[in-house]
């Protein structure tokens, strides 16, 4: 039988329509702006405190309501990892964000009271992925999420790290949920990453900066175009 998550090789074609995009990772409210008026799906703000990325709580609000002027239909994500119930006010949607990215261990019980106590909200679950058996993971979290978001797994690193998952372990995967691929995405991969799989979105951070929060607008620019020309570019 056909594996539930995996799928089937015949299953790994490319989507009728292009991927959708977010640029994670921005700090600054001219780039924010910048990058939302490039017409992008979704702009994530990192909430982890050990993260070079970090926006302190007071600042997060400006920062989306930024994004919210430049582009009202864009998702707004706050990215969190094991947040404490003590912490719940500061995920209120009141701060401007529509999304909360969790990017930590937590698991399906833990996402499922989350969803309960922060209304109003999508819920995304990153799962950081080490060998192609994590992919079953998925399966776990449909239920109590949203959408799913693929990471590598790197040692003592949560996300950002621009390590690539192998594409051939994400032959035919199929999740009960939409899911979004991060790792090291730039203008010139996208080609390859689309041929091989049919994610939801792609999740850009680390391939299109010059610094941890500092995106490189051009590199950002090009890869917006070349998800745009997906799959008009390939005959």
């Amino acid at each position: 039988m056909p594996d539930p998550i995996l799928g089937t090789p015949a299953e790994s074609g490319p989507a009728a329509s292009g991927p959708l995009l977010k640029i994670c990772g921005l700090r600054q409210p001219a780039q924010a702006r910048a990058v939302a008026r490039m017409g992008v799906d979704a702009i994530g703000v990192i909430g982890v405190r050990a993260s070079p990325r970090w926006v302190p709580l007071a600042d997060r609000s400006a920062l989306f309501a930024t994004i919210a002027a430049a582009a009202p239909a864009c998702r707004r994500v706050l990215v969190v990892a094991d947040p404490s119930d003590g912490e719940l006010a500061e995920l209120d949607p009141a701060a401007g964000h529509t999304v909360l990215q969790l990017h930590g261990n937590e698991g399906p019980e833990r996402c499922a009271q989350l969803r309960r106590r922060l209304p109003g909200l999508e819920l995304w679950k990153a799962l950081r992925i080490r060998q192609p058996g994590d992919l079953r993971q998925a399966q776990a979290f449909a239920s109590v999420v949203d959408a799913l978001l693929l990471d590598a797994w790197v040692p003592d690193q949560l996300g950002g790290t621009g390590h690539r998952i192998p594409l051939e372990w994400l032959t035919g995967f199929a999740p009960p949920r939409p899911w979004w691929l991060a790792g090291g995405l730039r203008a010139e991969r996208i080609g390859l990453v689309c041929q091989a799989l049919r994610p939801t979105g792609l999740d850009a951070s680390s391939g299109v900066e010059r610094a941890p929060a500092d995106k490189d607008l051009a590199a950002v620019e090009a890869l917006v175009a070349a998800v745009r020309a997906w799959p008009r570019a390939v005959p």
